[in-house]
């Protein structure tokens, strides 16, 4: 089988709450659902019935506004340690604290509960933004989850530093930073050129290090989450719309774990 060296894990990201800002570490187990501990949390809305997710940011913007942190690196699927909440205030929440489910309620201004089991059909709103090109365009759609996960789709997601410097080429004043595109893995290419390199590598297999195979399974369509104020970031509709209009939505890979392993910053990236 041929393999193509083609670049370096640049960082690493795990998210123990959905649609909350994540933790960035230096290395990370793969387990056969994706990295341990990401997405292990998410917020249920007691109302709709749904999980809470930024996928529909005129109700849950605000949880781009939260960091959620391990109190200890997960050791096993089976026994996920609690999360540290740094709120919007500034003050802090930890996640086995039996008020938990009243804290965020009054912090999001929704009635909602923490939720550590997935339900039996979980599911979010998803918004679309009134953008030229897009399939759907200033509606609210309804996401069926993988069935066991707090996945939106894939369980790894990667992105080039080649795609995001392209975008930034193309759209000049925004702010592209690896956050507002989420992603498990960002990937420091061989090449310098500024292109969205990972188009081409749908369908192949992609080495990490000694140990992690994943499986490059699809391109990956971007949503009004790009574009959500967060951190220091500025709210900014034409994120997705420079996607939109310049690589059909497109940016980054949707995987899926073929051999389980650690992956650590640095470790060489290989195409089979």
């Amino acid at each position: 089988m041929t393999r193509t060296l083609v670049g370096r894990v640049d960082s690493l990201w795990r998210y123990p709450v959905k649609s909350m800002l994540g933790e960035q570490l230096k290395a990370v187990d793969v387990i056969p659902k994706g990295l341990l501990g990401d997405r292990s949390y998410a917020v249920w809305d007691r109302q709709t019935q749904r999980i809470a997710s930024a996928k529909n940011p005129k109700k849950w913007a605000k949880l781009l506004e939260f960091q959620a942190k391990f109190l200890e690196s997960p050791q096993t699927k089976e026994s996920i340690p609690p999360v540290t909440f740094t709120m919007p205030d500034g003050s802090a929440a930890i996640s086995n604290n039996r008020n938990i489910d009243a804290i965020l309620s009054q912090a999001l201004g929704r009635d909602v509960q923490l939720l550590a089991a997935v339900p039996a059909t979980p599911s979010l709103d998803q918004y679309w933004p009134d953008l030229e090109g897009a399939a759907n365009r200033d509606t609210i759609t309804q996401l069926f989850m993988p069935s066991g996960t707090f996945f939106d789709s894939c369980s790894i997601h990667a992105i080039t530093t080649s795609t995001l410097a392209q975008l930034q080429h193309l759209y000049p004043a925004g702010q592209f930073e690896p956050c507002r595109f989420r992603p498990n893995i960002l990937i420091k290419p061989r090449s310098t050129e500024t292109n969205f390199v990972e188009n081409d590598w749908v369908g192949s297999r992609m080495v990490i290090g000694d140990e992690v195979c994943l499986s490059i399974d699809t391109a990956c369509p971007r949503c009004v989450v790009t574009t959500v104020a967060q951190s220091d970031l500025p709210a900014d509709l034409n994120i997705l719309r420079t996607t939109t209009q310049h690589n059909n939505s497109i940016a980054g890979i949707r995987t899926s774990v073929l051999q389980s392993g650690t992956i650590r910053c640095g470790d060489l990236i290989w195409l089979e």
